[in-house]
């Protein structure tokens, strides 16, 4: 491919021509990522897998261009037909892929598994999700980004595996496996006009995740940070946009750290 074809290929698809799928889409970080799409005038496939009253209410905000779609990331049966439904619904493939799904899992650190007692089951659930899951999906979207010669993934990551300030032994250790995914599969992906990149949030205030975090640790973290706050997921839910807009086109295997600048990359 000459420069010139491969500067072509990299010109960008405007946020509101977008369709982008959302996995956990319904609640929390991923309702706002959601909303922030929607906002910009994208079209959205809501994921979830059991908050199918969120997902449906968020989509009803949102008539015609946004759809309720239930896929647990677990089940690779399911997310092969994915791509078939999706077309059903919106006329068209997903030009993004946001992979957000969080299963069964609290930031709640008195009640974490502690390195004396957790278990390979433990790493396997997290893996199962953050791991496996996003790889489903990645494989299942890709062939139709891939022929349209334009595509973007925004994989959502952690700052815990750089600053492991509670040691979440199994979560952490899935996250980073799937930084791990998001820089290999960028050169893979690339050649097809498909870029890859993570977002790696802190403790965000407030989600289902975070709800059984007590206040003293958001303050602790608030205090740590150059901005004196906790990240929301509104603010993050923004990073996803640039990942998927024109200034982002010629970014592909990055991380980026969103929090406050508690973490330094």
């Amino acid at each position: 491919m000459t420069e010139t074809s491969a500067a072509t290929r990299r010109a960008s698809i405007p946020l509101n021509e977008q369709l982008v799928m959302v996995t956990g889409g319904a609640r929390g970080l991923g309702a706002a990522i959601s909303r922030a799409f929607l906002g910009e005038g994208a079209r959205v496939a809501v994921g979830y897998h059991r908050s199918g009253d969120a997902a449906h209410r968020l989509a009803e905000e949102f008539p015609g261009r946004a759809k309720a779609v239930q896929v647990d990331v677990r089940d690779r049966e399911r997310i092969v037909a994915l791509p078939e439904e999706l077309a059903a619904l919106f006329g068209e493939a997903p030009t993004t892929l946001v992979n957000n799904a969080l299963l069964d899992f609290s930031f709640n650190g008195d009640a974490r598994p502690k390195a004396s007692e957790i278990s390979p089951e433990h790493f396997q659930s997290q893996l199962d999700g953050s791991l496996f899951g996003s790889l489903a999906m990645i494989q299942a979207l890709r062939p139709a980004m891939a022929e349209r010669g334009w595509g973007r993934i925004v994989n959502i990551g952690t700052n815990l595996f750089q600053n492991p300030v509670v040691p979440y032994h199994d979560y952490t250790a899935a996250k980073a496996a799937l930084l791990s995914l998001t820089r290999t599969f960028s050169h893979d992906l690339g050649p097809d006009g498909i870029t890859v990149n993570m977002i790696s949030g802190g403790l965000l205030r407030e989600t289902d995740a975070s709800s059984a975090t007590p206040s003293e640790v958001f303050d602790m973290i608030a205090e740590g940070t150059p901005l004196r706050s906790v990240t929301t997921p509104e603010e993050l839910a923004d990073a996803a946009l640039f990942f998927a807009s024109p200034w982002a086109r010629a970014i592909t295997g990055q991380n980026l750290i969103v929090d406050g600048g508690l973490v330094k990359g």
